[in-house]
C-alpha cells in the first residue's frame, strides 16, 4: 500500500505548522495587533526574511535537486520587483498629480495629467516621456501578470539556448552571471526606461492605502510572504517527491545515463529553470514594496552569488535546509550591518561589525563546505528517522 504524501514527506507538515505558528505569534505581538512587542521596521524584515527563503527554496530546487547552479535567480528576483514597483510609482504618482492639478482654473486632459505623471517619475533623468516599458503601468493586474510572465519568458528563452546546446556545469553558471551582469548593466542606464541608478522608491506608500497605517499594511505584506512561503514550499516538496523529482535527481547525478535512458533531459531542466524563476519573480513582488526601493544594484551578480551562499550554508537538496540558511543569514546580515550589533574595541583597533560582516559570512560558508558539507540542514539527518526526507 502506498503512502501518503505527508507520510512520505512528514518534514512537509512540520515546516506548514511553524510557519503557521510563528505568523500567529508574530501577529498577535505586533504594533497593528496593539502591542509593542515586534516594532514595525522588524515586522517588515520579518516579512522580506520570508521572501528571501521563497527564493531560496526555489534556487534549492534548480540547484540542490536539479543540479544547476543559477547565479541569475536573484535578477528574477529583481525583476518581479520592477515589475510591481512601476504600477505602485504610477499609480501614487499619479493620485498626487491629480491632486495638485485639482487648484487648476481649467480642468486637465489627460495628455496633460500624462506628462505631469512622467516629469515626476523620469524629471530625474532629465526625461518626461514615459518608455515603451510602462506600458501597462497603469493596470494592476497586467503588472501582476508581469510579475510571473517577465521572468517565465525570460528564463525560458535563456534555459532553452543554453540547454538544447547542452551547456553544463561551471560553463552554464558563468551564463547566467553574464546575463545578470548584462541586465544590471543595463538597468543601470537612464535611458532604460526604469530610472537609472535612482532606481524605483516610494513604494511602500500602496496606492488606495494612504488611511492605513504602515504598521497594518506590514502586517498584510507578512502575512502575503508567509502564505507564498508555504503555498511554494508545498508546491516544490509536491513537484520533488514523485517520479519527477527522481528523474531531476537523476540529472544531477548523471546526466548522460538519464539521457541514455530516453529521458529528454533539457525539457526537464527547462521547466525547472522556468518555474523556479517565475516563483523567485512573485517573491521579488512581495519583497519591494516592505523594503520600499529597489534599484539596479539588487540585480547585480553578487546577490545572486549570496544566494547560492544561503542555500549551501542552509543544505542545498533539502528545501527546509535553503529556508534555514535563508533566514540566518538575513537576520544575521540585518543585525550585525543595521547597528545592533556592539562594535569590539580590542584597544589597538576597534571591530566594526559593519565592515567585517561580509568577511564573517565567508568563513561561515567556508566552515560549512569544510565541516559539513550537507549545510546546517544536514544536521537533521543526525536522527535516523529524518533520514531520506530531503522536503
Amino acid at each position: 500500500m502506498s503512502q501518503s504524501f505527508i507520510a512520505r514527506n512528514p518534514s512537509v507538515l512540520w515546516f506548514l505548522l511553524l510557519l503557521a505558528v510563528f505568523t500567529i505569534c508574530i501577529s498577535v505581538l505586533s504594533e497593528a495587533a496593539g502591542s509593542s512587542v515586534v516594532s514595525t521596521s522588524f515586522l517588515k524584515t520579518l516579512g522580506k526574511t520570508l521572501c528571501l527563503c521563497l527564493v531560496a527554496v526555489a534556487m534549492d530546487v534548480v540547484w540542490g535537486y536539479c543540479g544547476i547552479l543559477s547565479l541569475g535567480h536573484f535578477a528574477f528576483f529583481g525583476i518581479g520587483g520592477y515589475a510591481i514597483g512601476m504600477w505602485l510609482m504610477y499609480d501614487r504618482t499619479k493620485d498626487i498629480v491629480i491632486a495638485s492639478l485639482d487648484n487648476n482654473i481649467l480642468p486637465a486632459t489627460p495628455d496633460e495629467i500624462t506628462q505631469a505623471i512622467g516629469s515626476q517619475i523620469f524629471g530625474v533623468v532629465g526625461s518626461a516621456d514615459f518608455p515603451m516599458i510602462w506600458a501597462f503601468s497603469h493596470s494592476l493586474t497586467l503588472q501582476l501578470l508581469a510579475v510571473v510572465l517577465v521572468p517565465g519568458i525570460l528564463a525560458l528563452i535563456f534555459g532553452w539556448l543554453a540547454f538544447r546546446s547542452r551547456v553544463a556545469g561551471v560553463y552554464l553558471s558563468i551564463l547566467t552571471q553574464a546575463m545578470t551582469l548584462a541586465l544590471a548593466l543595463y538597468f543601470f542606464q537612464n535611458d532604460s526606461g526604469l530610472r537609472g541608478n535612482n532606481g524605483l522608491s516610494g513604494l511602500q506608500n500602496i496606492p488606495g492605502l494612504e488611511d492605513v497605517s504602515q504598521a497594518t499594511l506590514s502586517l498584510w505584506f507578512f502575512w502575503a510572504s508567509a502564505v507564498a512561503l508555504g503555498a511554494g514550499y508545498l508546491m516544490f516538496a509536491g513537484m520533488i517527491s514523485g517520479k519527477f523529482g527522481s528523474v531531476i535527481r537523476a540529472i544531477r547525478d548523471n546526466e548522460a545515463r538519464v539521457r541514455f535512458l530516453g529521458y529528454h533531459v533539457e525539457s526537464y531542466k527547462l521547466f525547472i529553470f522556468t518555474v523556479t524563476a517565475m516563483v523567485a519573480g512573485i517573491a521579488g513582488a512581495l519583497y519591494y514594496p516592505q523594503a520600499g526601493i529597489i534599484n539596479p544594484a539588487e540585480i547585480a551578480p553578487i546577490a545572486s552569488i549570496y544566494l547560492a551562499v544561503w542555500v549551501a550554508i542552509g543544505g542545498r537538496g533539502r528545501l527546509y535546509g535553503a529556508v534555514i540558511g535563508a533566514a540566518l543569514v538575513s537576520l544575521m546580515s540585518s543585525w550585525f550591518t543595521g547597528g545592533s550589533a556592539p562594535n569590539i574595541n580590542l584597544g589597538f583597533y576597534s571591530l566594526q561589525w559593519t565592515d567585517w560582516w561580509l568577511v564573517l559570512l565567508g568563513l561561515a560558508f567556508v566552515s560549512v563546505t569544510l565541516f559539513s558539507p550537507k549545510g546546517i540542514g544536514g544536521l537533521f539527518d543526525l536522527w535516523p528517522s529524518r533520514k531520506g526526507d530531503g522536503a
